[in-house]
């Protein structure tokens, strides 16, 4: 388990050409091994411009060493207030090149999750680029809804979307635990990307699959809503993961968009949460 990162009540970072306008933000992190496992595997980065996730696989000493290559190659990346996507890119397939020597002599292979979200400019706007690789999450709450961004890559979302399961049906379905894709196990790492606007007010969740294994979209959108700071929200998200069993580790980390500039006009075609960008 690695930890890169502090719990900040209140960031501030100006825009790019626009040195009057500032986004505020407020974030939180936490992780906790759940009640069933005997180590912790996850690993996040919480340290603007990115905030990441990273479960990882492979078993104890393994599955922890490919989930911290991840959010340390993310951070020497992390130099400025803004970022690209392909930097994230380059970080990614660092990260794998690690995973490649851990892996040496494993019959099983090595790899982890990777999913988050960076701060960068697109056409002169801010945004929240959100990368994912694997079944950990990100999600969007904004007045009063939650939306899923990403996609899991895993054999139960294929399942999903040939109609042969429910959403419901899949967190619990026994190969829940079977992903598509990773970074590492051999392979060049592939995420997925979508942008999403900032806009003051809205708050995201990045998680492992510790959280939805164990409460659903309304459990997690009762906490969301409950108008509580993000560390005392991140923090009640982990009691009740374990109050519900806990079955594997849980990494959460929340983000408050607390002040985002509103003339700076976004285009017609800005994409939507849960709409990808590829």
């Amino acid at each position: 388990m690695t930890q890169i990162g502090s719990n900040t009540t209140e960031f501030s970072v100006a825009i790019p050409g626009h040195p009057e306008n500032t986004i505020r933000l407020a974030w939180a992190a936490t992780t906790d091994v759940g009640l069933r496992r005997a180590a912790n595997e996850d690993s996040f980065l919480a340290q603007s411009p990115i905030f990441a996730v990273a479960d990882g696989m492979g078993g104890h000493a393994a599955g922890d060493l490919a989930s911290a290559a991840v959010v340390n190659r993310l951070s020497e990346v992390n130099t400025t207030d803004f970022l690209e996507t392909a930097q994230i890119d380059a970080a990614l397939l660092r990260a794998t090149e690690d995973i490649d020597v851990v892996a040496v002599g494993s019959a099983l292979g090595v790899g982890t999750t990777a999913t988050g979200v960076v701060l960068t400019m697109l056409d002169g706007n801010p945004y929240f680029a959100v990368f994912n690789i694997g079944d950990s999450r990100v999600y969007a709450y904004d007045n009063g809804n939650l939306y899923q961004v990403t996609v899991d890559h895993s054999v139960v979302q294929e399942m999903v979307d040939a109609g042969m399961l429910t959403r419901e049906q899949a967190e619990r379905h026994p190969d829940s635990n079977i992903i598509t894709r990773a970074v590492g196990f051999g392979s060049p790492p592939s995420p997925d990307y979508w942008m999403l606007p900032l806009t003051a007010g809205t708050r995201l969740l990045v998680c492992s699959d510790g959280l939805n294994k164990e409460l659903g979209d309304e459990d997690i959108l009762a906490h969301l809503a409950a108008d509580q700071p993000a560390r005392q929200t991140a923090d009640a998200l982990v009691v009740d993961t374990l109050a519900a069993g806990g079955r594997d580790n849980v990494t959460i980390i929340v983000i408050d968009i607390l002040e985002a500039p509103i003339n700076l006009q976004h285009g017609t075609d800005v994409p939507q949460p849960g709409v990808d960008t590829q």
